[in-house]
């Protein structure tokens, strides 16, 4: 571990509520600065009004992607640098795989997955001339497993980890580091309207999702103000993690999952085995 020389800045999505709240404020209590995002400004003003100068409170939608592009350069030319990109901005789609529209499934992407990209590809070409920075991407345990009736959110994450694991491997000899941020079952606003889209229910699904949401409400829920101790060491790190969970019930849950596919794909190796052959 390395401690941190100077204070960083932050461009953050979604600083409005939930994690990016916390995250913001908390980078600001030590001494950072940072560029907090939202689709509404107004929802920022607190932090403007008790951080000044060291907070910018820039009007976000990530779905747009020349307002990405814009808010991106000018946080970088308003503070000189961009030492941390966190994409936290993100919603997720709860419905059956049969039940959620493709037009619902498309724009949750829209938010999750394309909006994340916008961002990352607009702050690339600024941390590449500055040889250094930190891509940081909120993502869930939902990124290694799934759970029914949140499929379409596991899946989004899914593809979030991928094309974030990807990224690390190429802009690492540019100096710029990556970090995917999965943390488990916290008492957020994630629950709330804000963050939570239903698809319109089919009767056939209605006890099943009646019990799947009974056995969610018996699920311990984690104090999101517990976490910036553990961001802030990922972030001041001298080889920062690829991934990392936040919470405890993550690992022994990703791990049981990950045991039941090896033991799977070996019984079923034979199989697989027989299905290799030299190309003629």
């Amino acid at each position: 571990m390395k401690k941190q020389q100077h204070s960083k800045v932050w461009f953050i999505t979604g600083a409005s509520r939930g994690f990016g709240r916390v995250w913001a404020e908390a980078a600001l209590k030590r001494g950072d600065k940072v560029a907090a995002t939202a689709r509404n400004v107004d929802s920022l003003a607190a932090l403007k009004e008790k951080y000044g100068a060291n907070v910018l409170t820039l009007e976000l939608d990530v779905t747009r992607p020349g307002q990405a592009a814009t808010a991106v350069a000018q946080a970088h030319a308003h503070f000189g640098r961009l030492d941390i990109v966190l994409n936290n901005a993100g919603y997720a789609m709860v419905g059956t795989i049969e039940e959620a529209s493709l037009e619902e499934v498309k724009a949750m992407y829209e938010t999750n997955i394309f909006g994340a990209l916008a961002v990352i590809q607009a702050a690339l070409p600024l941390l590449r001339k500055q040889g250094s920075g930190h891509i940081l991407g909120t993502s869930s345990n939902l990124g290694h497993v799934t759970l029914p009736v949140v499929g379409y959110y596991a899946s989004s994450k899914w593809a979030f980890e991928a094309i974030h694991e990807s990224l690390a491997e190429e802009v690492a000899p540019f100096g710029i580091k990556v970090t995917i941020i999965e943390p488990g079952a916290y008492a957020t606003e994630f629950g709330s309207e804000h963050s939570l889209k239903f698809a319109a229910g089919m009767d056939i699904y209605t006890d099943y999702k009646t019990r799947f949401f009974e056995q969610l409400k018996d699920l311990d829920k984690g104090d999101p103000n517990a976490t910036p101790a553990a961001l802030f060491q990922v972030v001041d790190a001298e080889n920062p993690p690829l991934r990392i969970h936040l919470g405890s019930q993550a690992l022994p849950w990703v791990r049981g999952v990950y045991e039941q596919r090896l033991a799977l794909w070996e019984e079923w190796d034979t199989v697989a085995r027989s299905a290799q052959a030299l190309a003629q």
